[in-house]
């Protein structure tokens, strides 16, 4: 019977998939011009993708219980001494679903933190990678030496893999926007990080996956549209494969048709960085690489915010304080055994206590920026 189901499931995600392929872009897409003016009157961006150090998953981060605005406030308050100005963070669907009006009112209090330090903010929505089945509530505590151990999906797999009950996830989508959609605090909106990314837990193959979030996708696309936000649409779903010539798939010529600026993720060494850059700058729009630095395999912060500088490309690198997540330990912590952190970290910046991993890599940032910020909203 199961078989019979799953089956069933995959006919209908290719019939959906089939009709959504041929949907490139959607009505309210930001004119290059409209975009390039609103990217103008930005400073150079850089920034991280920010998990307070306290937090395991964006479920700590956010619950009512486990939310720490002192932490945020010390954290945010580092990021902007070493010429940060935006931040990347993450939230649940689920959250929505808890207590929306608590989450908005944290929400509204972490903008207010962040723009205290001069920082804007990029939410992202939806999030492909990792656990795929999340329950609020207590998190895990991290698996010792462990990249990432707690870092949860959202929507759940139930949720996402049921392409009937995508539509529930509206509200969420709209109550956050609508709420923020004229914040000068937001800097953007992120609808989906990496979809179709995720794990073997996923019991679906990924090129299915793919084409059940890029459904998801295209209903988040509309529904943030019909909010006609004064922030820009991006997703981050730029991060593997082909993503411009006949071996591109229907997700990333979609994600190139309907954003207002482009964000690509690149954990590559700086020449493959750069053919990935060249490979979509012919689309004429702002450029934001919300991830990278990957010290293991040459993404690094010497080799590469020179080049994100010199071509105003928004520049977030992954992790700012080394805490809950791990994420100072390699992918390769993954499947092999760690017993002490690596001696050059793979992600992360600073020290628990705000000391440098390396100091050379602070000394450059605000060499490069100067510190300017964005200004306060206040």
């Amino acid at each position: 019977m199961k078989s019979l189901i799953l089956t069933g499931l995959l006919a209908m995600v290719t019939s959906f998939t089939s009709f959504a392929g041929p949907t490139i872009e959607l009505p309210g897409r930001w004119s290059p011009e409209k975009a390039n003016t609103w990217y103008d009157e930005q400073p150079w961006l850089v920034g991280c993708n920010f998990t307070p150090s306290t937090a395991i998953n964006q479920l700590e981060m956010w619950q009512a219980d486990t939310f720490d605005p002192k932490t945020i406030d010390r954290e945010l308050g580092w990021a902007a001494d070493i010429g940060m100005n935006t931040v990347r963070v993450y939230l649940h669907d689920m959250l929505w679903q808890q207590d929306s009006e608590g989450f908005l009112t944290r929400i509204d209090q972490f903008l207010g933190i962040a723009d205290k330090h001069g920082i804007k903010t990029m939410f992202v929505l939806f999030d492909s990678c990792w656990a795929s089945f999340p329950k609020l509530g207590k998190q895990p505590t991290p698996r010792p030496h462990r990249h990432n151990s707690g870092w949860v999906q959202s929507p759940n797999f139930n949720t996402l893999k049921d392409v009937t009950k995508h539509k529930s996830l509206k509200p969420y989508v709209t109550g956050v926007i609508g709420k923020f959609k004229n914040d000068p605090r937001v800097l953007c909106w992120d609808l989906y990080n990496e979809p179709g990314n995720g794990n073997s837990d996923d019991r679906i193959r990924k090129i299915r996956k793919e084409a059940i979030c890029l459904i998801l996708l295209e209903h988040t696309f509309r529904w943030s549209r019909e909010l006609n936000p004064s922030q820009p649409l991006t997703c981050g779903g730029l991060w593997t494969g082909e993503w411009i010539g006949p071996n591109s798939t229907h997700l990333s010529k979609f994600i190139l048709e309907n954003s207002d600026i482009i964000s690509f993720h690149n954990y590559e060494d700086l020449h493959k960085t750069i053919d990935r850059v060249g490979s979509i700058r012919p689309f004429g729009r702002p450029l934001l690489c919300t991830e990278y630095l990957a010290r293991s395999v040459d993404s690094k912060f010497e080799t590469h915010l020179p080049y994100f500088k010199k071509n105003k490309i928004a520049a977030y690198n992954w992790g700012l304080v080394a805490g809950k997540t791990q994420t100072q330990y390699p992918w390769a912590s993954l499947s092999k055994k760690f017993t002490a952190e690596p001696k050059i970290w793979h992600h992360d910046i600073l020290m628990p206590d705000g000391t440098p991993h390396i100091q050379s890599e602070v000394d450059l940032m605000k060499s490069l920026t100067s510190k300017k910020q964005i200004p306060s909203s206040q």
